[in-house]
């Protein structure tokens, strides 16, 4: 039986990766290289902004320009560790402002997913967030949108210490969902909406069922998934409960 389904948000409920995309290069300028579409969709896009910073500073690629007048972060307290997890924090920070300003003039809800939340709201099913974006990116689109309402949980990347694939973030989802509802739910009667490899490996690490939607990557790329879908309003509720079941 289904009890709750859990959906990813960039790439499943907003069409947001690709601002993402363009976010992350506005601010890799300043070290004189940019991601290639190619190589952040099979490399970086899974991962949280602070992750996929580190990602790239253990690689060696955010090295300071010697340009005038760039000044990458601010002073920071000695010692190697200190200085990159300042610089880290300092390159979030600035992604987060290129972010924000993109989505509010360019961001936009996927074909098919408010008929999907509206199917599920008739239904009364507990229904969650859990993403690698930050908690203010997420509830800036869902408010301008007026979707908020729908989402009894939300888990952001700023509460888990690792990212997916790890199943951290949707085991705390589940957490909070039981804390609300009077009658337990299971990781196996939970269905997960994903539209990466790297959500899909973390939600069947966690116990649950899959739903790949084909926003981001092919179907042949999503295959580890339950079911895959190119929409989500194709799917019914007899859909829902037979994966669960």
């Amino acid at each position: 039986m289904l009890r709750a389904v859990i959906f990813d948000f960039d790439g499943v409920i907003t069409d947001s990766e690709i601002l993402h995309f363009r976010a992350f290069n506005a601010v890799l300028t300043q070290f004189g290289f940019q991601l290639t579409k190619t190589e952040y969709y099979k490399d970086y896009l899974g991962m949280s902004d602070a992750d996929c910073f580190r990602a790239l500073l253990a690689a060696g690629r955010l090295r300071v320009l010697p340009a005038k007048g760039v000044a990458v972060v601010p002073p920071a307290p000695r010692g190697q560790e200190a200085r990159d997890t300042a610089l880290i924090k300092n390159l979030g920070q600035q992604k987060t402002r290129l972010f924000e300003q993109l989505a509010r003039t360019e961001g936009r809800i996927i074909e098919g997913v408010r008929e999907f939340l509206d199917l599920l709201a008739r239904a009364q099913i507990p229904l969650a967030i859990c993403s690698g974006a930050l908690r203010p990116e997420i509830e800036l689109i869902l408010e301008e949108a007026a979707l908020r309402r729908y989402f009894d949980v939300i888990v952001s990347a700023e509460e888990v210490t690792r990212g997916k694939p790890d199943p951290e973030g949707f085991l705390l989802a589940l957490q909070r969902l039981n804390e609300l509802w009077p009658e337990p739910i299971t990781a196996a009667r939970c269905l997960v909406i994903e539209d990466s490899h790297w959500g899909l490996q973390a939600a069947r690490a966690a116990g649950m069922r899959t739903i790949a939607v084909t926003n981001t990557y092919e179907a042949a790329q999503l295959q580890q998934a339950d079911k895959v879908v190119a929409r989500l309003d194709d799917l019914t509720l007899d859909d829902l409960t037979r994966l669960c079941s």
